[in-house]
């Protein structure tokens, strides 16, 4: 009986792969997220949350959580809770870059977010992972970081509130500080990170070891006009670097790999990197915002595939003293040809970019995207549209705000009244409206204000 569990366990696993870099299901099928949530074991997201946050914000609902975009969660009940105490907290979101541009499905969460932002009032964080791009693709580091920035103008064209927002860049905020060190003929490494992890040392006590082991090491004579002496706990990143060594510590290899399928062909860069978007989940990886505010909780939007990391850190999170970080989990935006997964940047024809022109739009949403429409207009009149699979119909519920418009579109759709020319074209006109207001805003955005949202500063008005 126990085999044959184990053997319908690894058959249902076998039909679909959900990880931070791969979707796909079983012969180009759906996935099937009920299927996830008991996987990963987090929540459906109900009602009752849709219902509680109107009423706690005031506000209506945002469509994406009201029609189920944002369908799962975990502790979500708990941060709502919190807030209702009058307790704070702050979101968390972010984004690899590995193209020039976003398309529609990178902009959900960072739409989700300006929302919760808005509606809760609370700081935010936006994790840039150019390290992570440039070791999962074959990127430099200085086109990793490049991407970075032009990313980062799409995300400030969201409109976030700058007196509530940092956005950060691995490869500055979390190694930046070295950067500078380097230029003086002599640099010296005290190691503290690595006995930390080698010995049956806290952070603390190795940091100390290292300010000792350093007089002795100046006893030797340096001249200190030419020396720099650097501890990779103070100068690799600081609070930040901390707080993932101590993750890294609490993780053996045997877990990493059974939560990220990380195979001997893996680079050592693709192992270590978790800890990295762990910890901005932790309130002490940001000193310069939240100083002596270790017990603020902290909430994730995301796609439900990046759920491994959030996985592994709330393993850990209580463990080093923290909250577990709370997650509110979207679907996935399907491609133009179906709904088999996500949109791919790597295939210019399955997604509407938000650098496309209205011809663009028009010519990829007419020749490209899926229909349950019927072959005939016969057949269609008499059969009907079939709505499971028809893309326009799903892209209209992302981002069609009238609920009634959309009811009625499915409504006369679905029984063959309206034909998929007049959805088509209907799908258009709302994407192209979509992306002209997101072109517009973001040939706003300067260099000045991408520095101005980057600064490593204080927020003093984050949570008025």
């Amino acid at each position: 009986m126990e085999l044959e569990k184990k053997e319908d366990q690894q058959q249902q696993e076998e039909e679909q792969v959900v990880t931070p870099w791969e979707v796909s299901a079983k012969d180009g099928g759906k996935i099937d997220y009920d299927k996830l949530i008991d996987k990963f074991g987090c929540q459906r997201l109900d009602q009752s949350f849709v219902d509680r946050v109107q009423r706690l914000t005031s506000r209506p609902s945002h469509v994406f959580l009201r029609r189920g975009v944002f369908f799962a969660h975990r502790d979500f009940n708990e941060i709502l809770d919190a807030y209702e105490r009058g307790d704070k907290f702050y979101l968390y979101t972010g984004r690899g870059p590995s193209s020039e541009a976003l398309h529609l499905g990178h902009l959900i969460p960072f739409m989700f977010t300006k929302y919760l932002q808005d509606a809760f009032k609370v700081p935010l964080v936006i994790q840039l992972t150019d390290d992570e791009k440039c070791m999962w693709k074959d990127l430099s580091v200085e086109e990793s970081q490049r991407l970075a920035r032009e990313n980062a103008k799409d995300i400030i064209a969201c409109g976030f509130d700058i007196s509530k927002t940092f956005i950060f860049s691995d490869f500055d905020y979390v190694g930046g500080y070295l950067q500078d060190a380097f230029k003086v003929p002599l640099v010296i490494q005290l190691t503290d990170d690595e006995k930390c992890m080698w010995k049956d040392l806290s952070v603390e006590e190795s940091q100390r070891l290292a300010r000792e082991n350093a007089k002795d090491i100046i006893a030797c004579g340096f001249d200190i006009s030419k020396t720099f002496i650097f501890s990779d706990f103070d100068y690799v990143g600081g609070a930040f670097y901390k707080n993932m060594v101590k993750v890294a510590k609490c993780v053996t290899y045997n877990k990493v790999v059974g939560i990220f399928g990380f195979t001997g062909e893996d680079h050592i860069g693709k192992v270590s990197f978790p800890p990295v978007q762990a910890v901005p989940s932790f309130p002490s990886s940001f000193p310069h915002l939240f100083s002596g505010k270790d017990d603020l909780r902290c909430l994730i939007p995301c796609a439900i595939d990046q759920d491994p990391y959030f996985r592994m850190t709330r393993d850990v999170a209580p463990r080093i003293g923290y909250h577990k970080p709370a997650l509110i989990e979207s679907l996935f935006f399907p491609a133009l040809q179906g709904e088999t997964g996500k949109m791919s940047a790597s295939d210019p024809n399955s997604a509407i970019y938000v650098t496309d022109s209205a011809k663009e739009i028009k010519y990829k949403v007419n020749k490209h995207a899926f229909t349950g429409g019927q072959e005939s207009i016969e057949k269609h009149r008499q059969y009907g549209a079939n709505l499971e699979v028809d893309i326009p119909v799903k892209y209209l519920n992302f981002f069609l705000e009238d609920d009634a418009e959309l009811e009625h579109i499915k409504k006369e759709y679905g029984v063959g009244r309206m034909l998929t020319g007049e959805v088509k074209k209907r799908l258009i006109e709302v994407l192209t409206e979509l992306v002209e207001r997101h072109r517009r805003a973001r040939a706003a955005v300067t260099d000045e204000m991408v520095d101005a949202f980057m600064a490593v500063r204080p927020l003093p008005n984050m949570f008025d």
